[in-house]
């Protein structure tokens, strides 16, 4: 049967002995710095010789990457040096804390306090059963990722100079140099839009065919394209084609809305038959050029791994708990992690690394970083008479968990403070 991790039966020295990470090819040693700076810039580029060579402008600022995933979490630190892949004596200290009966009532009393409809009598009163503890393991894999595509835009050409081939030989959409505009390493995502040197070319405006004027589809909606007649009026419909305003005393008034003419221009052209190409802006020619845009992505696998005694627990909970690092990798591409006598623990890095996001087919990947964390859940049973109900305490933050079972609840689902707390 597996031991827990942090079981306290071990001595200092056999607690940790069994998860000393020993180097292999295409991983680093793990580092209590989650800055990337385990992993350098010539490493990156010469970690897979046989896929397509990145532009040198791609790597060359990675240097420092933002935060991981789970920030909170608590560092195993490894040695760099002599002692290749060995743990520092401090590390070896670390040991789950035990919780006794007052302090376990007092963290369900806190997390019930933060319910209004919830009474505090059952943790303060019902009897502690039993402390089960177990340990979770949360792997994740982020992949990091850069996506070109090619878009074209058309802008109306009012002059100026054209940056055409005239100018220089077109480049790649993988050969633009974009150093400043490249992120940090595991940036969740940045997009970058970039012109392309020397691919303006000027055309004549579809919508106009280079004229500048189309039609008015007012006054010439029935003519056929290309055609139009100019001086067209419609009736003045104050009048409606009198020129004149009949008064109840038999007089008449010259109308005011068309002057006496019985008929206006055009609203749309004023008469004109034609007006403005909004396409070219009355240009006729359209400046076309083609525009890389580019995206910086992070996916990101993750999987947990948790004994019965906490399989009722939703996996979005470990996620969010502060635990430890038992590994941490940074590589061009990731290897499952290796562990000297825990056949668990390589068994479940290699299921992380195989359940690796798809990159989409217009994308490279830049770096990819493995970690791998324990979180530490101690299950505790209440009961009095008959009746019992569990809860857990989860990470090294002591987040209670407690969804449905707790039996003092007054509102039974239908107070709104429940929709509030997202219960």
């Amino acid at each position: 049967m597996e031991q827990p991790l942090l079981s306290a039966e071990r001595s200092g020295s056999e607690r940790w002995s069994s998860y000393e990470h020993v180097g292999r090819a295409g991983s680093v040693i793990p580092t209590a710095s989650l800055a990337g700076n385990e992993v350098s810039v010539d490493e990156i580029r010469s970690a897979a010789p046989f896929s397509d060579p990145y532009p040198p402008s791609l790597h060359a600022p990675l240097l420092n990457s933002p935060e991981p995933v789970y920030p909170n979490e608590q560092v195993i630190r490894y040695a760099q040096g002599a002692h290749y892949g060995h743990l520092r004596e401090d590390s070896a200290n670390v040991q789950r804390q035990v919780l006794d009966e007052v302090e376990i009532r007092e963290l369900l009393i806190d997390h019930v306090g933060h319910r209004c409809c919830w009474g505090s009598r059952p943790a303060r009163t019902w009897n502690i059963h039993a402390v089960e503890d177990c340990n979770v393991y949360v792997g994740t894999l982020e992949t990091f990722f850069e996506e070109r595509e090619t878009i074209i835009e058309k802008q109306p050409h009012l002059g100026g100079e054209v940056d055409g081939k005239d100018k220089g030989p077109e480049l790649g959409i993988w050969e633009l140099d974009l150093r400043s505009e490249f992120p940090v390493l595991f940036t969740p995502h940045k997009e970058s839009r970039s012109v392309i040197p020397h691919s303006e070319v000027v055309d004549k405006c579809s919508g106009c065919a280079g004229k500048g004027n189309i039609v008015c589809p007012t006054c010439n909606a029935d003519k056929e394209p290309g055609f139009f007649k100019e001086n067209q009026m419609s009736q003045c419909p104050t009048c409606y084609g009198r020129g004149l305003i009949a008064h109840q005393d038999g007089s008449d008034t010259i109308c005011q809305k068309c002057n006496g003419k019985g008929k206006l221009p055009c609203a749309t052209c004023g008469s004109r038959g034609l007006i403005k190409c909004e396409t070219c802006r009355g240009g006729g020619s359209l400046l076309t050029r083609q525009v890389a845009l580019v995206r910086w992505k992070t996916l990101l696998a993750r999987k947990v791994s948790a004994t019965s005694g906490a399989a009722s627990v939703p996996d979005d909970v470990f996620h969010r708990a502060k635990g430890m690092q038992l590994c941490n990798t940074q590589a061009y591409q990731c290897t499952p992690a290796f562990f000297a006598d825990s056949y668990f623990l390589n068994k479940f890095s290699s299921e992380v690394i195989a359940e690796r996001a798809s990159v989409p087919p217009t994308a490279r990947v830049i770096c990819e970083r493995h970690t791998i964390s324990v979180v530490p859940v101690t299950r505790v049973t209440m009961t009095r008479q008959r009746r019992s109900f569990s809860f857990y305490i989860i990470g090294t933050g002591r987040e209670v968990y407690l969804k449905d079972s707790y039996p003092s609840r007054f509102c039974w689902g239908l107070c709104p403070c429940l929709e509030w707390l997202k219960l």
